[in-house]
């Protein structure tokens, strides 16, 4: 059984809509794929509609986090997504995602970048619009050679010239939220130091004493030193491993199954959830 559990469409920052993001799984041999767009629950209609047989969609959503001027990702699994306390607080997330981008667009233009809100608009397209919808546009222009090439202090990293913070959610509450909707948490890609800076341990062994359920251990952004410390402070500190793409379609360099989920772990974030269920794809159009 291969298991990605941690993947994008064009409801947030994807490339493929949900729709080929499931078909795509499918082909790439996948058996269970889970669709975490950021704060948005938006994609999970037409993922459905059109699931494949002999795929499995893990329903989900990565949500926008801060703690300590730290900005973090926690990927909340099977949760009710109708709860009114969980969706009141990804709606105030995304409401505040639109004036973030205009303000990050006015930021670039004062930096002599002729970037245009028209631009970014029409790269997010219906989706929830966020930072790389602003990298993407810089690779248009010809400012970076690639998305992650914008992610620097000197364009739109945490702290850099034309960065714009936005809410994000207290990540307790992120977990108190979850939970009280049914809902898993893992830690996303909790050692991507090239992003900016991580949480400390001490804060991540805070989070398990909170009810934290796993920490993201097998990600592009992971070497293998920091993946094995992760390794072992989960061990320590009794919390799932997870392992998953991170999949934006063209948008990354990544691809559908480059890291998978032990199945034993799957099941247990499926034992654990009560808020929503796995969908059996039965052949969708």
């Amino acid at each position: 059984m291969r298991v990605d559990l941690h993947c994008h469409s064009t409801a947030s920052d994807g490339t493929d809509t949900p729709a080929e993001l499931v078909r795509n799984a499918a082909a790439a041999g996948l058996d269970v794929v889970a669709l975490t767009d950021h704060d948005t629950t938006r994609g999970y209609a037409e993922a459905i509609a059109a699931l494949p047989a002999g795929l499995t969609l893990v329903t989900g959503a990565e949500l926008s986090c801060r703690i300590d001027g730290i900005s973090m990702h926690m990927l909340a699994y099977l949760f009710d997504p109708e709860e009114p306390e969980l969706l009141a607080e990804r709606e105030l997330v995304r409401d505040d995602r639109v004036p973030r981008a205009r303000a990050m667009v006015d930021q670039l233009r004062d930096l002599g970048v002729p970037v245009t809100w028209e631009q970014v608009a029409r790269i997010a397209g219906d989706g929830s619009v966020g930072r790389p919808h602003v990298a993407t546009a810089l690779v248009e222009l010809g400012v970076v050679r690639s998305v992650d090439e914008a992610f620097t202090a000197d364009w739109l990293a945490d702290g850099g010239r034309a960065y714009v913070p936005k809410h994000e959610t207290d990540p307790f509450e992120a977990i108190r939220l979850v939970k009280a909707a049914g809902g898993v948490t893992v830690f996303a890609h909790p050692g991507a130091s090239k992003r900016g800076r991580t949480v400390p341990e001490s804060a991540i062994a805070e989070m398990a004493a909170a009810g934290l359920d796993g920490i993201e251990v097998d990600h592009m952004d992971h070497d293998p030193e920091t993946r094995a410390r992760l390794r072992g402070l989960a061990g320590e500190l009794g919390l799932l491993t997870t392992g998953s793409s991170d999949y934006h379609g063209s948008r990354k360099t990544c691809v559908l199954g480059e890291y998978t989920t032990d199945p034993e772990v799957y099941g247990e974030i499926t034992r654990r959830a009560t808020g929503a269920f796995p969908v059996p794809g039965t052949g969708g159009a």
